[in-house]
């Protein structure tokens, strides 16, 4: 595995300040925000200097019940060889339901949300995640998220559930410790229990990021400071492995540089005491006065099938050593429990055979909640409802936040009232293709029903979207659009 070190996530706003930051060994670039034919000078910039730079896909929704989409695939292939990448990575998230498998609207979470932890998902993903490897001239490193939901009927721990996709497929992980604070808080789950779980010697490198706390849940919100507790958390991965490389992740809010290297040097102190532990627990090892390292507990699978994790494991295994073998230890299907096998059916709805069968399984139960979270459907059964209403109104206020920087002008000429406006269209207009495909579509709908209200605001809507939507745009320039439109709402002033 290659050695990263310590890295920032590299973004346009703060581009600069990380091109003059010292001790930075590595970058992480959004791959979607990437032209790999053009891109950014800063990012040239690093890479000339021999700075490593990964690119970190959030679309391609590995988690989801439909094969990869080849397209996306190219696409992330493309960024990797443009940046002349070690990996590439990705979420082991869904992005998207509905369709062809369901015969229902095809709908978007514009986020990345948790697939259910079990046998029919399990078995999907793996499938989907040979797919992503046999596409990409690099390998593929997959990421924990963060959860506000959990699923009823779940099969398996987080740490099982990674430690079986690693097994089975080979691929790498990437672990957030954020993301594992993050499900402790709303979720209940001991982040110590899942670092046990894991087949350490699989991961890639490791994402920390702050949040914050409201009303007993936790927002992974990449825009605050980090806290003591993921820190600790990422102490306790230290004293477990030597990470291959660390990377903070900020993706708003931006502080002035000197915090972000003050974080830097937090990170650099835990990930120093994790390790001051990790060789503590070999001497005692050694020596014979205590135990072993503490990589050494028993992997429980769910079922009758266990097998034993690796113990003490050398931070300079390669990934993915079990996976190559074929065996993978997983549980056979007739060792479910009758609870178990009663929950793997979307909603009560029959078993088909084979992994079509687990596809449309999992295509019913994801578009259900989807269309829950997004449409208003009713919330199926075993969710709780509050955090549904929770997880719904962020992705609403995500997707206001992400038109408004994919489309500034649109809160220029809006004014105050476009977020007003946003979240009540899209109570009752589910994504169903892209961001910039969604703000054209909230244009369209305020133009319909005769909004804005003022009439010269109004016009420069109506300009906006012939603009963006007609077959000859007049600027294809974003910058040129928006200072056009400024000048002409200041000059209505």
């Amino acid at each position: 595995m290659e050695r990263l070190g310590t890295g920032i996530g590299w973004r346009p706003e703060i581009a600069d300040a990380v091109e003059r930051m010292p001790g930075i060994d590595w970058v992480e670039a959004v791959a979607e925000n990437v032209c790999p034919g053009h891109l950014p000078d800063s990012l040239r910039r690093l890479r000339e200097r021999g700075v490593t730079v990964v690119p970190h896909g959030v679309s391609l929704g590995l988690g989801g019940a439909d094969r990869p989409d080849a397209g996306r695939l190219t696409a992330l292939a493309e960024r990797a060889e443009a940046l002349g990448s070690p990996l590439v990575t990705e979420h082991i998230a869904f992005v998207r339901a509905g369709g062809p498998l369901t015969a229902s609207p095809h709908l978007e979470a514009g986020h990345l949300l948790p697939v259910p932890r079990t046998r029919d998902a399990l078995d999907v993903l793996c499938e989907n995640v040979r797919i992503a490897q046999d596409a990409l001239p690099v390998p593929l490193a997959v990421e924990n998220i963060a959860a506000l939901i959990g699923w009823p009927g779940e099969e398996m721990t987080e740490g099982q559930f990674l430690y079986e996709l690693a097994d089975r497929t080979g691929v790498r992980l990437l672990i957030d410790v954020a993301n594992l604070h993050t499900n402790h808080v709303n979720r209940g789950e001991d982040p110590a229990k899942a670092l046990a779980e894991l087949p350490l010697e699989a991961i890639a490198y490791v994402h920390v990021a702050g949040g914050f706390e409201r009303d007993g849940v936790w927002h992974d919100s990449h825009a605050h400071p980090v806290p003591r507790p993921v820190l600790d958390i990422l102490t306790d991965l230290a004293s477990r492995v030597s990470p291959p490389g660390v990377l903070l992740e900020r993706d708003e809010n931006f502080p002035a540089p000197a915090e972000l290297e003050h974080e830097l040097s937090t990170i650099r102190r835990a990930l120093e005491a994790g390790a001051v532990e990790r060789v503590k627990a070999e001497l005692r090892a050694a020596a014979g006065t205590g135990p072993g390292r503490r990589g050494d507990e028993l992997f429980a699978a769910a079922g009758a099938g266990r097998r034993e994790a690796a113990g003490g494991v050398d931070g300079t295994r390669q990934a993915g050593t079990r996976g190559v073998t074929g065996e993978t230890g997983a549980v056979r299907r007739g060792d479910e429990t009758g609870a178990a096998e009663a929950t793997r059916g979307a909603f009560g709805r029959p078993h088909q055979a084979g992994a079509d069968g687990a596809r449309q399984r999992l295509a019913l139960a994801q578009a259900a909640l989807l269309s829950a979270l997004v449409a208003g459907t009713p919330v199926p059964e075993g969710f709780d409802r509050a955090r549904i209403g929770v997880q719904a109104r962020a992705l609403a206020a995500k997707r206001a936040d992400v038109v408004a920087k994919v489309a500034p002008e649109l809160p220029v000429i809006l004014g105050a009232g476009y977020r007003t406006a946003f979240l009540g269209y899209a109570q009752t207009h589910p994504m169903t293709s892209g961001y910039r495909r969604d703000a054209l579509t909230f244009a369209e709908h305020l133009l319909s029903t005769g909004r804005p209200g003022d009439t010269g605001a109004r016009r420069e809507l109506r300009e906006w979207w012939l603009d963006r939507s007609g077959p000859a745009p007049r600027s294809r320039r974003p910058a040129h659009r928006l200072a056009r439109a400024t000048r002409r709402v200041l000059s209505r002033r």
